[in-house]
């Protein structure tokens, strides 16, 4: 993650900002090897992280978080260099799940943090973060729409998908090629896909999932043939 804070100004503070005070509590309880252990990251990384962690501020120096994250999929969307309308769709439509904030609107503001989903962090009664979140994340996004592309991977869209009910229309994206009539997904190729997905969306002020089919990039392009009602499948191109 990065700070920015002259590119564009951030909107508003997260909705579970109350919830990642107290994860952040937490965190500085542990001991510099427990973050490591954590983090299962290595000592250099952890070391940075560990001075980050005990000096975060929440509420000052923030980022929006459509422009804090720098993995593959934020390199591939490039929101650096949308236009004023396309940061206005992605502000009403795109949502950002987030083992430390929960949840996040694209101009939310954020400090960088280290903490994924899967993390084993106990919580009181929660033994990790999927117990910790349960179903406030579902339940605070199916308050905003009835029908959510799911661009994330498993170990985030979970915290979706496994409380969705019968009037919430849930349609995943997935990127792969086939093999022996299976759809088998690679990694990088598929972040770099979600990210210019979500390009495609907002340059076209896409609404629904049967407009999203249209999507074609360098690698991919839509397979009716593999796709239903709940799932978009993109086939690998050669």
């Amino acid at each position: 993650m990065k700070v920015d804070t002259d590119s564009l100004g951030w909107r508003d503070l997260p909705a579970f900002l109350p919830d990642a005070r107290t994860l952040l509590d937490r965190l500085q309880q542990l001991s510099d090897s427990e973050l490591q252990t954590l983090w299962k990251c290595s000592e250099q990384l952890a070391v940075r992280q560990i001075a980050n962690l005990r000096q975060m501020d929440l509420d000052h120096n923030l980022t929006p978080a459509i422009l804090s994250y720098e993995g593959i999929q934020y390199q591939y969307m490039a929101p650096g260099v949308f236009t004023s309308q396309a940061l206005d769709y992605i502000a009403e439509h795109l949502r950002i799940l987030s083992g430390f904030y929960g949840i996040l609107r694209p101009f939310d503001g954020v400090a960088p943090y280290r903490l994924e989903m899967q993390a084993r962090l106990r919580m009181g009664e929660a033994k990790d973060l999927y117990a910790f979140w349960g179903d406030r994340l579902a339940r605070h996004l199916f308050s905003e729409t009835d029908c959510v592309l799911n661009l994330a991977s498993k170990e985030y869209s979970i915290c979706i998908s496994r409380y969705l009910p019968s009037h919430i229309r849930f349609v995943t994206c997935v990127f792969g090629e086939e093999k022996n009539g299976k759809i088998i997904e690679k990694g990088t190729l598929c972040k770099m896909a979600r990210g210019e997905m979500v390009r495609y969306l907002a340059e076209r002020r896409i609404t629904t999932p049967e407009e999203a089919a249209g999507f074609s990039s360098p690698h991919y392009q839509y397979a009716k043939a593999y796709s239903n009602e709940s799932t978009l499948v993109f086939l690998r191109k050669g």
